[in-house]
Parts: C-alpha cells; sequence; structure tokens
C-alpha cells in the first residue's frame, strides 16, 4: 500500500472521496492511504452517510488532519472492516503514545474515537466508507483543535499529539498491516 503525507493544507469538503484522487491529485497509484491537514466542511450534497442525511447533521470542524483510503477489487464489506482496523490502529498509537492518556484511554464505538470528560463522550473522529464503480474508499478524520465543531469534541491538540508525526506512524502500520493481511490471502491452498 502507498502512503502519502501531503505538506499543502487542503480543506475536506467530501469531493476528495472519488475515484483515483491520490493517483490523479497526487500522483499516488494503487492501492493507498494519504493525509493531509486542513478545515471541514461536508455539505448535504456532499454528504455520502444517510444516517447524517436524515438527521441534517453538519459535520464540519476548523482543523482536522484527514486520511483518504483508497483500494482495489475489494467489496463494500472489506472496505469497512478495515475502516474500523484502521480506526482500532489509531486507537492503539495515540492510547500509548498520548502523555495525557495514561488514566483514561480512548475508546471505540464502530468506526469513531471518543474520549470521556466529566461523564459526556467527546468525538475525536469522523469517517465513512463507501464503494465506486472501481474502488473502495475510506476518509477518516481527526479533529486537531475543538474549533468549529458542531457535537463535544476531544482533539489531537488535548492529546499532546503532533498530527504529522501521528499521521506517517498511522500510515506506516495500516499500510504494513494490510499488506500482511494480503499476502496472508495469497499463500493458503484452497479447500
Amino acid at each position: 500500500m502507498n502512503t502519502k503525507y501531503l505538506l499543502l493544507k487542503t480543506n475536506y469538503d467530501g469531493s476528495q472521496l472519488h475515484p483515483l484522487f491520490g493517483y490523479m491529485n497526487h500522483n499516488l497509484h494503487g492501492d493507498s492511504i494519504l493525509a493531509f491537514e486542513g478545515a471541514c466542511h461536508i455539505g448535504f450534497d456532499k454528504m455520502i452517510d444517510a444516517e447524517d442525511l436524515v438527521a441534517k447533521a453538519k459535520i464540519e470542524a476548523d482543523s482536522m488532519l484527514h486520511f483518504i483510503v483508497e483500494i482495489f477489487h475489494h467489496d463494500l464489506m472489506t472496505a469497512v472492516v478495515l475502516q474500523r482496523l484502521l480506526v482500532s490502529i489509531a486507537e492503539d498509537i495515540l492510547n500509548s503514545t498520548s502523555s495525557v492518556l495514561k488514566n483514561r484511554k480512548l475508546w471505540r464505538e464502530g468506526d469513531d474515537l471518543y474520549l470521556d470528560k466529566k461523564d459526556i463522550a467527546h468525538k475525536l473522529t469522523i469517517s465513512i466508507a463507501s464503494r465506486s464503480a472501481v474502488s473502495c474508499m475510506i476518509h477518516l478524520g481527526f479533529n486537531i483543535k475543538n474549533e468549529g465543531t458542531p457535537v463535544a469534541t476531544c482533539c489531537l491538540e488535548d492529546l499532546k499529539i503532533n498530527p504529522r508525526k501521528f499521521a506517517e506512524v498511522l500510515m506506516e502500520e495500516f499500510s504494513t498491516e494490510y499488506k500482511s493481511i494480503k499476502e496472508a490471502t495469497q499463500k493458503v491452498k484452497p479447500l
């Protein structure tokens, strides 16, 4: 799996979640994960999560760390499983490296991470997985700061985590796991 961290800040509005985004815009060919920082504002016209559309939920933040994963030759179930694997790897990295998370830990529910503050769950992430005609795609976003969010949030700044360093570690660990999974499918005899 190819990885790339974009130095140019890019605001995420949902239009980036389209087939071959990494290849056509950043020369990242094939199965890939890329990361970038920028604000988030997803209008209803770009929202692909029907649950959020029905609820007329606002999805926005002033500063986020975004990941876009694209995988080929897989179905939506595989993409959702990989989405949750990505979030679980992120949870492990953050819980083991943040000096703030010694006495309390982030916890995962589905494809999102939360931190309890004063008995209220504060959301760290947003995420979606979907399928196009040629590939499956995942977007995962982490609040860098809490400003501009419509719900109670926590952020990487609260956790004293450097966004770029975290992004590079997460992409490397996810890429390694993905390659290992792929290799495991190529070494078994049929039943």
